[in-house]
């Protein structure tokens, strides 16, 4: 007589919500910020901060009829995604809506946008799982230029979450840390982010004599 064993449910190593953004924008940023547990401050990092400070507080408010959650904690057990929205409006029939606010402008290059959307989608694919209603799309607000920029949660955007969570999961687990960007991407990411020293100290101090020579040298 065979006897029957239910199996087993492996338990994911969660990600957080935040991570799939940083992957996004840059693999080594994320695993600086996740894996080694550094962050350093600039004034996008302290802009975004002072945003937050609103949303980030819990509390349950009405506005024109809509119930509005900020700072509400999110979880994807499937995904294994772990985080927290920033605002999640409740619309007709219970169906979740987020809104995820941003510092600077709407008008975004498309592929820094991306990684926006990357982040809202998942917060999307959450709040599905949590409350059994669909959600199809949400929104990001730019503080720059105080607007909404609607952004539809499609099966593409569902893809990639689950793959940029997997890439960030075995990050963790190999405890190897990505490569620096390189070429154009590097040119337009990295001046923008506050990890560039550590991430590459050799160039930027590199950079700085460079400066610094051509400062205080009259032929330069």
């Amino acid at each position: 007589m065979h006897s029957r064993t239910e199996p087993l449910m492996v338990e994911l190593e969660q990600v957080p919500l935040s991570a799939l953004q940083h992957w996004r924008y840059c693999p080594r940023q994320c695993g600086l910020i996740h894996l080694e547990q550094v962050f350093d401050e600039n004034v996008y990092t302290l802009r975004g901060q002072a945003l937050h400070a609103k949303v980030d507080k819990p509390g349950v408010e009405t506005a024109k009829g809509v119930r509005v959650e900020r700072a509400l904690p999110l979880w994807h057990d499937e995904l294994g995604l772990v985080g927290k929205s920033d605002v999640v409006e409740f619309l007709a029939g219970g169906v979740p809506y987020p809104v995820e606010y941003k510092h600077g402008s709407r008008n975004k290059a498309a592929d820094i946008a991306a990684c926006d959307d990357l982040q809202l989608a998942a917060q999307g694919m959450c709040l599905e799982a949590m409350t059994g209603k669909p959600v199809n799309e949400g929104a990001l607000y730019y503080a720059t230029s105080k607007r909404r920029r609607v952004v539809a949660i499609t099966e593409q955007l569902r893809a990639d979450v689950a793959q940029t969570a997997d890439a960030i999961r075995q990050m963790l687990a190999s405890g190897d840390l990505p490569p620096p960007l390189v070429g154009e991407q590097a040119a337009k990411r990295c001046k923008a982010c506050s990890l560039l020293e550590r991430c590459q100290p050799q160039a930027t101090h590199a950079g700085l004599a460079v400066a610094r020579a051509a400062l205080f040298d009259p032929d330069a």
